[in-house]
């Protein structure tokens, strides 16, 4: 007789759900998405999660060629990001009640099944209004019986309790992650950001003379071209092209004389202006470089940028360039008129239009994780995939750090010699370094790129624009007994061109970095 186990049991529910979702209206009418589901899922429980990956998925089950690359193909991302959004329709409304509920983790292919916390509140509720054992009723029912049944005092003296378990619980939040108990929001008149997470609202991204839409490491949705006039899409044949990992985003611009008309809600944007120069540089067959394309570049008629040379901006052909504008607001028609226009007869150039929710008088916070994949923090922060590097390398390791409740936050590292070129407004940031020291296990990632070399120290220099940060910071030394070391510094302030450009030096060894976090002041 076979005797069936809690993970067949498991299984069997997971297995239960996706049916029931693939029959669903939404994903009947969306068999690519439920294609999609199903042979994710069908991996899982074949317990071959390991093999999810890009490059799978998009020759097993979208039938590309073995010769599949996902710098120019984004369909996986594309599509895994419709079927994140199709699953969250789909649990917000027909399946709300579920038992179980499916999620595609961003910055993952491999899927979650999690009881649902609301199916289960509903069987409780429903047994003729009493709780169950074990069961704790609202703090204001309990308030409630007391005053029947007790009297005043007896409820005075439980909501003392109450606030009291409450203080001593976010005050316990301020210690996470190892840190200091100053949040970082208050260091130095950092303004508090509006909610956990992205801020929420309208966005906006076009992806300038593409054909088709766009899924970058972020797993942000960028649009094919669209609300465009005048220039012409041209697509670069450049290979590499720094400070990104989305070099493929890069290879299409709009180029000429042109404009966007673009339609917003009402209220105050961040804008971002992305650009690379491809014409002319090492790998063009095209001459010069700075000079030889001079931009001017309108908002709702006024001049947002003049003489601008995108090479002398970024500081090398090739290289990804962004540009930050905040207090951006539709005109009275409810349009965004961006103007592009060059000097002497050239061609102004455009690789794509970001447009975000904006925070009035200061940036958005910028987090990133020197890894291939967006995070969410333990505190509920977003924190970016690696960007605006150049130099260096990625490395990931299987021991957790210890010092901290979120050791995943330092699983990956940028090593070697190399700088992050950070597009900000005008003004003074603070700007916080994440580092692991791994006792033990230095230079033992995941991959065997250093298997039988001999450990290397970490001793280094960091300087913001050429100002001294760290000086022969010897990362093992001060990191103690800890793995984490966390350092912030204050007043700093961007570069002509908008940007602070951080330099990681080797003073022996390599140079590392997990994290950085910026916040305006």
């Amino acid at each position: 007789m076979t005797v069936e186990t809690p993970e067949t049991i498991e299984v069997a529910e997971q297995r239960a759900e996706l049916k029931t979702v693939l029959e669903s209206k939404g994903f009947v009418r969306a068999p690519t998405l439920a294609n999609l589901l199903a042979y994710l899922c069908q991996k899982l429980f074949a317990g071959e999660a390991n093999q999810i990956k890009e490059y799978s998925i998009a020759v097993e089950a979208f039938r590309r060629s073995d010769s599949f690359d996902q710098d120019s193909d984004s369909i996986v991302r594309v599509e895994a990001n419709r079927l994140r959004r199709r699953l969250a329709e789909y649990y917000q409304g027909e399946g709300a009640r579920n038992p179980l509920q499916i999620s595609i983790p961003v910055g993952q292919y491999v899927p979650k099944f999690a009881r649902n916390a609301a199916a289960g509140g509903e069987r409780i509720s429903a047994d003729q209004g009493k709780p169950s054992p074990g069961i704790s009723v609202a703090p204001r029912q309990r308030v409630f019986a007391l005053l029947v049944r007790q009297g005043w005092w007896a409820a005075l003296s439980l909501l003392i309790l109450l606030l009291a378990v409450g203080y001593i619980w976010r005050h316990s939040l301020k210690q996470r992650r190892g840190q200091p108990t100053v949040e970082a929001n208050q260091l130095a008149g950092v303004p508090p950001e509006p909610s956990l997470g992205p801020p929420g609202g309208e966005e906006v991204r076009i992806l300038a003379g593409a054909g088709r839409s766009f899924v970058d490491h972020a797993d942000k949705l960028w649009n094919a071209d669209a609300w465009f006039t005048g220039g012409m899409a041209v697509k670069s044949s450049v290979e590499h092209i720094a400070r990104t990992l989305d070099p493929g985003f890069y290879r299409t611009s709009r180029q000429g004389q042109f404009r966007y008309d673009i339609p917003l809600r009402k209220g105050a944007y961040e804008l971002h202006l992305h650009f690379a120069e491809t014409v002319y540089g090492p790998e063009s067959s095209g001459t010069g470089g700075e000079g030889s394309r001079v931009m001017t570049i309108r908002a709702n008629g006024e001049p947002l940028l003049s003489g601008f040379d995108v090479v002398a901006d970024a500081g090398a052909g090739s290289a990804a360039d962004v540009k930050v504008f905040t207090g951006i607001e539709p005109a009275a028609d409810g349009m965004l008129h961006l103007g592009f226009s060059a000097d002497n007869g050239q061609q102004a150039i455009l690789s794509a239009i970001e447009i975000l929710p904006g925070l009035r008088g200061h940036i958005r916070p910028v987090r990133i994780l020197a890894r291939e994949t967006p995070y969410y923090s333990n505190d509920s922060h977003w924190w970016s995939p690696d960007d605006y590097f150049d130099g260096g390398q990625l490395a990931s390791y299987g021991a957790p750090v210890k010092g901290t409740d979120d050791p995943e936050l330092y699983e990956t590292e940028r090593w070697g010699n190399f700088s992050y070129a950070i597009p900000v407004i005008a003004g003074k940031y603070a700007v916080t370094l994440y580092f692991a020291a791994r006792h033990g296990n230095w230079d033992e990632p995941s991959s065997d790129v250093f298997e039988g070399k001999p450990k290397v120290a970490h001793v280094f220099n960091v300087f913001c624009n050429g100002q001294v940060l760290l000086t022969a910071f010897d990362l093992a030394k001060e990191a103690g007994a800890s793995d984490v070391v966390i350092r912030k510094f204050v007043g700093l302030e961007p570069n002509a061109q908008g940007k602070l450009i951080l330099s990681f030096v080797p003073v022996e060894g390599y140079a590392t970095v997990s994290g950085i976090e910026v916040l305006p002041q």
